[in-house]
């Protein structure tokens, strides 16, 4: 009934999405510098009359949350954003869940433009934070305006939210969920390429001590290398992953070859070239199946470190130290038959005119905190390509943006219900 007004706001409106994005690419929100940027998005959400509720995050009572992960120390200047329209009452409620938080933009020489220049060539804006995930927020921030402008009125709360700190461990939408923000469904634009995730992975950081021996590196006989050690300890965990792993081989993962990686992604050892090293310190990120517990993904690498301490000699004297340190996130998971699922899913169709892919997250989202701590059903489908997250010349799509506000609209008017006139 309102696809056709839909449709034609947002195709009026591709300059001015475009013009949005690039002004938010231009102010950069690292962690700790979010709030210029949070500053353009609630002006926007002002001028669309909605109902704004901003503060700063970090109070006693987040902080000892037993899912408060997060090594921050200051929240100031840079707060959360929820912006919500009402409705008349009797329809489901929605959340639209974005992060404006970026990732530093790294080596600048490997950008062809610089980092936050918004520039657009060949349908494509370039800047840091394009596709992870600004173009997903504009594609929420449209949706909505195309509802506002085709004066639709509905039922249901949409909850749009414009949260701090995901890319550190997701302490923004854990205060949005314990402020009470909660809906009947939620959706999360992070960069899926236009898929569907009903899953995703959690994940945590871990640290592997591991002890050697130093001497001389001319007798290094003598002594007991701890890389050597190390490298035993790593072999062990590709192993634990691979057994990690099998049960996960079904239909959602068929394109994914590892669900839930385990990723050692430092190892620092020796302080000299001619001394054998003493110590050497694995650090890493540690999957967690969309179905299992963090504690129960926990468990297994603990007992991994366990048996390896009762079984090798040497680790019996010097046992392996497992340490769990920085930023985790929850796992998610949503029926494929969701009723959200469902909508979303048949409107997908009607704008794309195919049926979406739908696949497991590689990733971990913030959607756990929304449904794990929040009873929030959770679908993740945004414009974004994961490969472009993080690297250099990151873009995003501008067609891709806008077909997904347009599916996101028509999602939010049914799953909301529209009041008939």
């Amino acid at each position: 009934m309102y696809e056709n007004e839909i449709r034609t706001w947002l195709k009026d409106s591709r300059t001015k999405a475009v013009q949005l994005l690039q002004k938010l690419v231009q102010e950069p929100s690292r962690r700790g510098q979010e709030g210029s940027a949070q500053a353009i998005v609630v002006e926007k959400c002002r001028q669309l009359g909605l109902e704004i509720d901003l503060w700063e995050i970090g109070d006693e009572q987040l902080r000892n949350h037993p899912h408060f992960y997060c090594d921050r120390k200051d929240f100031k200047g840079n707060p959360n954003l929820v912006a919500i329209k009402r409705g008349t009452g009797s329809g489901k409620s929605i959340i639209l869940n974005g992060h404006i938080d970026v990732v530093p933009e790294g080596d600048h020489s490997a950008w062809q433009d610089e980092p936050y220049s918004g520039r657009l060539m060949d349908g494509k804006v370039f800047g840091r934070g394009t596709t992870d995930m600004k173009g997903g927020n504009v594609s929420l921030l449209l949706a909505i305006e195309a509802i506002v402008e085709s004066g639709i009125q509905l039922k249901g709360d949409v909850i749009f939210q414009s949260v701090i700190e995901e890319e550190s461990g997701g302490a923004g939408t854990l205060a949005a969920v314990m402020r009470g923000y909660k809906a009947d469904g939620a959706i999360i634009p992070e960069p899926t390429n236009m898929k569907l995730f009903p899953l995703q992975q959690g994940s945590m950081w871990f640290r592997l001590i591991v002890t050697g021996k130093s001497a001389h590196g001319g007798t290094r006989y003598e002594g007991v290398s701890a890389i050597d050690k190390a490298v035993v300890v790593m072999k062990e965990i590709k192993q634990l992953e691979q057994v990690r792993n099998e049960p996960l081989r079904h239909s959602l993962y068929k394109n994914v070859p590892i669900p839930v990686p385990i990723n050692i992604g430092s190892l620092t050892s020796g302080n000299w070239p001619s001394s054998v090293p003493d110590t050497a310190v694995l650090e890493g990120r540690f999957g967690i199946a969309p179905t299992e517990t963090m504690e129960e993904a926990q468990m297994s690498l603990i007992q991994l470190i366990e048996a390896m301490n009762e079984r090798d000699e040497w680790f019996k004297e010097k046992p392996i130290i497992l340490e769990w340190f920085g930023a985790r996130w929850l796992p998610g998971s949503l029926e494929t038959n969701h009723p959200l699922m469902k909508t979303i899913g048949t409107y997908y169709e009607k704008v794309r005119g195919k049926e979406p892919v739908v696949e497991a997250s590689p990733w971990a989202t913030d959607g756990g905190y929304l449904s794990t701590v929040g009873s929030t059903p959770v679908v993740v489908f945004g414009p974004g390509e994961t490969k472009l997250a993080h690297d250099a010349n990151e873009y995003i799509e501008v067609d891709k943006m806008m077909q997904a506000a347009e599916i996101i609209a028509l999602t939010i008017i049914d799953w909301c219900e529209a009041e008939q006139n």
